[in-house]
């Protein structure tokens, strides 16, 4: 379970397999850096954020590589500032992603992607060989692209699903929390899909910003926070549990928590997640689920969901997503659209 302002130890252990050297354990390693290894007797316990960030930084020193010994080419210490001074001279995104891409490039052959933008979609494809690395691997190359988009951008930039060559880790909540609930494994290639709108988000970042950002980095691009115990995260709990047309109202779900309405709406209100927020919160994530299985037609899935006719659908997932279903559906399942074909936004 994520909580606020930790990480899995499971995480720790992944971080540590890339620098292990023979006869200097995991637990030799961090104290040497003059950390804890408390955290590697526990798997199912978890870490704070600035521990993590700690670790990071001290080992990326130690080994001079930013990127966790995950590369036969190591990411030099100060590669994710000169990446970061790249992108925030371009005045998009769309500038700023394919000058980062090319950067990273030129830092390792081992992690060569593409930027590709299909009308309202864009996906960020990495194009590696052989076989696939572990999902550590992966994860921290997005964390680090999508954490640098969102600070360039100066928002958050909701994703959409992710993609990955290699089997489904045991581990898989903070991922979860990091990145979307929409996490499929064992794919052809390995990506990330966000409505292509953000791509046309400007960028204004100064020196001063800069230096800020690199000040509180990489724990400010981490986690983002999930309260698990919230109300509002018991309530999505409840709603996955049951069918969209056996949902609640108002009246029946407060009964539900053993509040009054009144009560249920005002700490919903305060926490600025009302109940119909929550509600769509949920059929995004099934509609987004449901729309990678190419054996459920369009009117099956509005069905599923709730809704009283198709139209009514595609008018929700647009306003949820930036897209409409079929458009997502033929990027999730790699087939052309219609009288059109992906472009890629960048070679590599």
């Amino acid at each position: 379970m994520a909580i606020k302002g930790t990480i899995s130890n499971r995480l720790v252990h992944e971080a540590l397999l890339g620098y292990a050297r023979p006869g200097m354990d995991a637990a030799a390693l961090l104290q040497r850096e003059g950390l804890s290894a408390a955290c590697l007797e526990d798997p199912e316990g978890r870490v704070s954020v600035a521990y993590f960030e700690r670790m990071w930084r001290r080992l990326a020193r130690r080994f001079d590589d930013e990127f966790f010994g995950m590369s036969p080419r190591p990411m030099r210490s100060g590669s994710f500032a000169f990446l970061c001074r790249a992108c925030m001279a371009q005045s998009s995104l769309a500038e700023a992603l394919p000058q980062g891409l090319e950067f990273l490039r030129l830092m390792s052959d081992d992690f060569r992607a593409e930027l590709r933008r299909r009308e309202d979609l864009a996906e960020l494809v990495l194009r590696d060989e052989g076989e696939p690395r572990r999902a550590f691997a992966y994860f921290t190359f997005w964390l680090i692209l999508h954490g640098l988009a969102c600070w360039l951008s100066g928002r958050r930039i909701p994703i959409l699903a992710v993609d990955l060559r290699c089997a489904e880790p045991a581990y898989l909540d903070d991922y979860r929390v990091m990145f979307s609930e929409n996490l499929r494994f064992g794919r052809p290639r390995s990506r990330i899909i966000f409505a292509a709108d953000a791509l046309d988000l400007p960028i204004r970042r100064s020196e001063e910003d800069l230096r800020r950002f690199l000040a509180q980095a990489p724990g400010n691009i981490l986690v983002k926070y999930q309260d698990r115990d919230s109300l509002a995260t018991r309530i999505k709990a409840h709603l996955r549990s049951l069918p969209s047309a056996d949902w609640p109202d108002g009246e029946r779900l407060a009964a539900a928590f053993h509040v009054s309405a009144s009560t249920l709406r005002r700490r919903l209100a305060e926490a600025g997640q009302p109940y119909q927020r929550i509600k769509d919160g949920v059929r995004e994530e099934r509609a987004i689920g449901w729309l990678a299985d190419p054996e459920l037609s369009f009117a099956q899935i509005a069905e599923r969901l709730g809704f009283a006719d198709l139209s009514s659908f595609y008018k929700a997932f647009r306003k949820w997503t930036g897209s409409n279903p079929g458009r997502y559906r033929n990027l999730i399942l790699g087939l052309p659209e219609r009288g059109e074909a992906a472009r890629p936004a960048v070679r590599p």
